[in-house]
């Protein structure tokens, strides 16, 4: 009988033999279901073995194979191993957190059978006069396949409820044929859209050029620099146009899923007879399955995702691209701390494929790639309308200027201005609900949270005071609770603060504020945009969900309010976060044919990165953080990695991680292990935590370390401690 090594998600680091009885080596890549304890998991068959280093009667059997699905490839299992090594994470977590959810569960796979109905030749004989006038239903299910020879189950649907019961009876009279197929249905065709396509600029036929040349060739590392507006998504899509032309598939990754619908919009659009699936959160588990299903059969030649759709199974992948690749949601917080857009390079290195990664503002690291030759730098840096120009920048000196509600006198006539030539304006504000706090001026008492080293945001509408971290929220109360003051007031602004400031300062203008908040409701986000592009908003009040990938043509002012704590902000990444962000934000403004304008309220209007803003030069400030970052030891000129420990004191995180430092110390490595220390936001949801940083200028000394290090902590994680490594840390 065969040995089977089975992945489990559980956090431990190793593969656990199980007897498997008709499995084979064909196998390997296959869930199945296995004893744990007294539970029952579902795990991966990883290796199929005749032998075992334990005593063959002490092994458990496989209670269950699921050949249901096809296996993952062992291309998929090489990522994950990556993965695992790299990142310092269990092998079996890494892999079942990769999969669908409804894959992770003891049950079989349900298979769904979806039908085609294709005409035949009697049915296009038939007369559409020749059916009673009444029969409005007939008449239109039959006139459809007609025009159109064939019709997936789903768009039948569409037509009427009844239409998939009238069409079931043209086939029973002959005049179509029905074809059952698994998975959604994949349309036979793979035309492009031609009609409508813009033409492409000098720099935009360039990038093509160099990134289609190499495309079903090797491996190579293209940065698209393309400035806001200058048609980074049209490349895109000649480029992928070039690989469905060849039967092949695309990933192309987004890091937040509100760009997700906009983006699958246009590529559906362009690729109207192309199978293009999408994968994120947004998801409910049949859907994300279904389209998981379709890439991994390679039915999908389109895959959209999110930062989690980087490890899909796509056996005819032959480009990856990754948008607004400086994005810091392309890392994970949480578990697997990976980075999408890193692990995307290391796929497309072991699949041998290009890889763009596109951005206005590229990260230091990849900018840092380019500059030293191990990227290939591609530039746009023109607009691709060609009657759009990048908007002027100008910063308002708040030092000199009495704000009302946050907003300078500048900024008001600015929006009048906007309303009196019936054009958008845009205020952004990257801050949530009413106002950060309320404080009591009496005895200086202020919102705090009980559960984390933050304050409670004021949200006024709902009477309520609500932590963004840990999400406790509680009623606003009435009065001090510590003095008893009545009269409490808020502290700062917050969207909904302006979003009421402005709307009492214009009462004819129609004001939208657009965040978290107000987009919970299912399909509030696709309405709110929809009303933008219809004209049917005045002055839009947003955070950094407005502030990327959207094409408003009448939007031609941007207002920034409260940038200056990135400028002051103990995190070395702040400012190239901040210049990104407001040239992101800036790049919404004037994308048509009318010039924009972009008002940054400042105390610091001489700062070198407002100069680089005004200027609209990435690469100049880009060489200035560089020069910093060398000088200070900094990333890209450093290799990090962050053990973070979290406790219900913070004297027995830092007990910790005092003991991992000298364990570090016995390790024969050239790294530099600092001390610990409490981080930025010492306390999190009732937990205390605390950091320790370790630095090496070599990557491989330092996976060496981490590799040795990882084994070594849980001997000194005694207590109630929980810790994890952050390899590449974004965020401290």
């Amino acid at each position: 009988m065969n040995v089977v090594q089975v992945a489990l998600d559980i956090p431990l680091n190793r593969l656990f033999d199980y007897l498997g009885d008709g499995i084979t080596q064909d196998d390997i890549g296959t869930r199945v279901l296995v004893p744990f304890g007294n539970r029952r998991l579902v795990g991966i068959v990883i290796a199929v073995n005749t032998e075992t280093n334990f005593a063959i009667e002490r092994l458990k059997s496989v209670l269950h194979i699921y050949r249901d699905i096809p296996p993952l490839s062992a291309e998929s299992l090489n990522l994950l191993q990556f993965c695992s090594d790299y990142y310092c994470h269990p092998f079996g977590e890494v892999i079942m957190n990769a999969l669908p959810t409804r894959m992770r569960r003891t049950l079989p796979i349900p298979v769904k059978k979806y039908s085609r109905f294709c005409i035949t030749q009697a049915g296009l004989q038939v007369n559409l006069s020749s059916l009673p006038s009444r029969a409005i239903v007939k008449r239109r299910v039959l006139q459809t396949l007609q025009e159109n020879n064939a019709l997936d189950q789903g768009e039948v649907t569409t037509l009427s409820p009844t239409a998939l019961k009238t069409m079931r009876e043209f086939v029973v009279h002959g005049w179509a044929s029905e074809l059952e197929s698994t998975g959604v249905f994949t349309p036979p065709k793979t035309s492009v859209t031609t009609s409508s396509r813009p033409l492409l600029n000098e720099d935009q036929q360039l990038a093509v050029t160099a990134i289609s040349e190499p495309a079903l060739q090797t491996f190579q590392v293209i940065l698209l620099n393309g400035i806001t507006g200058s048609g980074k998504t049209e490349v895109y899509l000649h480029a992928i146009e070039n690989i469905i032309h060849h039967g092949r598939q695309a990933l192309v990754l987004v890091p937040e899923i509100n760009l997700t619908p906009q983006l699958e919009s246009v590529f559906r659009a362009r690729f109207s007879d192309i199978c293009l699936v999408s994968l994120h959160s947004g998801l409910n588990e049949t859907e994300r399955l279904q389209n998981w299903l379709l890439a991994q059969k390679g039915e999908a030649k389109i895959i959209l995702g999110t930062r989690l759709a980087i490890f899909t199974p796509l056996p005819a992948l032959k480009i990856i691209i990754v948008d607004e690749e400086h994005d810091s949601s392309f890392k994970q917080q949480e578990g697997l701390r990976y980075s999408a857009r890193d692990v995307a390079v290391i796929r497309a290195k072991q699949n041998n494929i290009p890889i763009v990664l596109g951005s206005a503002t590229p990260s230091l690291e990849s900018f840092y790639n380019a500059k030293t030759g191990r990227y290939q730098l591609l530039t746009l840096s023109t607009r691709a309308s060609m009657n759009a120009v990048l908007p002027e920048i100008r910063c308002i000196d708040t030092r000199r200027q009495k704000l009302q509600e946050g907003i300078s006198d500048p900024l008001i006539q600015a929006i009048r201005n906007r309303l009196a030539r019936k054009e958008q304006s845009l205020i952004f504000l990257n801050r949530r609900g009413y106002s950060p706090a309320i404080y009591c001026p009496e005895c200086a008492w202020h919102s705090a949270c009980n559960r984390c080293s933050s304050t409670l945001v004021l949200h006024l509408a709902e009477r309520k005071l609500r932590c963004h971290h840990c999400g406790h929220e509680e009623k606003t109360p009435l009065a001090c609770p510590t003095c008893g003051n009545p009269d409490l007031k808020p502290l700062g602004q917050g969207t909904q603060r302006v979003e009421t400031a402005l709307a009492a300062q214009f009462p004819d203008a129609r004001v939208l504020r657009i965040d978290r908040d107000s987009t919970r409701r299912k399909h509030a986000w696709k309405e709110m945009l929809q009303q933008v592009r219809d004209e049917e908003v005045d002055i839009l009040v947003g955070t950094q969900m407005l502030a990327k990938g959207h094409d408003f043509p009448k939007l031609t002012l941007v207002g920034a309010l409260n940038v200056d704590s990135a400028l002051y902000s103990a995190d070395f990444r702040a400012s190239e976060r901040l210049f990104a962000q407001l040239i992101q934000v800036a790049g919404r403004a004037g994308r048509a044919a009318i010039p924009g304008e972009v008002l940054i309220q400042t105390q610091f209007p001489d700062h070198p990165l407002f100069e680089g803003l005004r200027k609209h030069d990435y690469t100049a400030f880009a060489h200035t953080l560089l020069t910093e970052r060398e000088q200070a030891g900094f990333p890209p000129f450093m290799f990090q990695a962050l053990l973070r420990a979290e406790a219900p004191q913070l004297e027995t995180a830092l007990n910790f991680l005092a003991q991992a430092a000298h364990l570090a110390a016995d390790l024969p490595h050239p790294v530099t292990v600092y001390d610990p220390v409490p981080a930025p936001m010492a306390r999190l949801a009732g937990k205390e935590r605390a950091h320790l940083l370790v630095q090496s200028q070599s990557r491989g000394a330092m996976q060496s370390f981490l590799k040795l290090w990882n084994e070594a902590i849980p001997k000194v994680a005694k207590g109630k401690v929980r810790w994890s490594l952050d390899v590449d840390p974004l965020e401290f």
